[in-house]
């Protein structure tokens, strides 16, 4: 465990954070192993991602393990938790950020389209949710961090099924907030805005700069500053924050 673990950290509690091979998902991977938490690094496809995110949070003082995870499979969601628990314990922080596009204009979305994107985005924080919760209840302790997107309530076009799976994070969220709080167990959510990752390294300067023109700071965010609010509202300071909406876009969702 890490020696400089914040005073706020509940050093040893176990984290899964699902989507963990890079990006947002990497980075709340190393904020948790940093602040004592033992990780498993959720990941789906890649291997070698979650590999690197694990090597990042040993890095960071961490320790943690990896675990393969189809977030919109009940029976791989069930298998997955059933290793972290015997190699770690009980899973007590839940992060859900694992997600997937399938963009396309709306009159031209198939049905295939759509499914996936509800059945990974959506469903997949239902799968996980349901399988964390009986023992963060028996345990009376639990936090969960469902990450959204300002599309969720600003609405993306050519994204009408993400936007609509982020923003049904929220509502889903709400309800387990409430159904959780007697077993101090909270709920709530991150929702970043434009963040800087491989994808938008490689757009034009052209795109990045109407981008940045877009967002009050006047910068992308990076998943830094992502991690470090969903670290905060995973730990003990955070714990009488419970189904709030935690904005991380730079001011691009102001007023919603």
């Amino acid at each position: 465990m890490s020696a400089a673990a914040p005073a706020d950290a509940t050093p040893g509690r176990v984290a899964l954070v699902t989507g963990a091979s890079r990006g947002i998902g990497r980075a709340v991977a190393v904020a948790l192993g940093r602040a004592g938490c033992r990780v498993a690094v959720g990941f789906g496809g890649d291997a070698a991602g979650g590999a690197e995110t694990l090597a990042a949070v040993t890095a960071a003082g961490g320790t943690g393990t990896t675990v393969g995870i189809d977030v919109a499979e009940a029976t791989s969601v069930d298998a997955a938790f059933a290793a972290v628990e015997a190699e770690l314990g009980p899973v007590e922080i839940l992060v859900n950020n694992a997600g997937i596009t399938r963009d396309g204009l709306l009159a031209r979305m198939s049905d295939d389209q759509w499914a996936a994107v509800l059945d990974t985005n959506l469903g997949g924080a239902f799968h996980t949710i349901r399988r964390a919760t009986p023992k963060m209840m028996r345990a009376r302790f639990g936090r969960i961090v469902n990450v959204s997107s300002v599309s969720g309530h600003l609405g993306a076009p050519g994204q009408a099924n993400y936007s609509a799976a982020k923003a049904g994070l929220l509502g889903l969220s709400r309800a387990v907030a409430r159904e959780l709080a007697p077993r101090n167990v909270t709920c709530n959510v991150v929702a970043p805005g434009p963040i800087v990752t491989a994808m938008t390294d490689a757009l034009p300067d052209e795109w990045r700069a109407a981008m940045e023109a877009t967002v009050p700071l006047g910068r992308l965010g990076t998943p830094e500053e992502v991690a470090a609010v969903v670290a905060f509202l995973c730990s003990d300071a955070a714990a009488y924050v419970t189904g709030a909406l935690v904005p991380v876009d730079g001011g691009l969702g102001m007023g919603h």
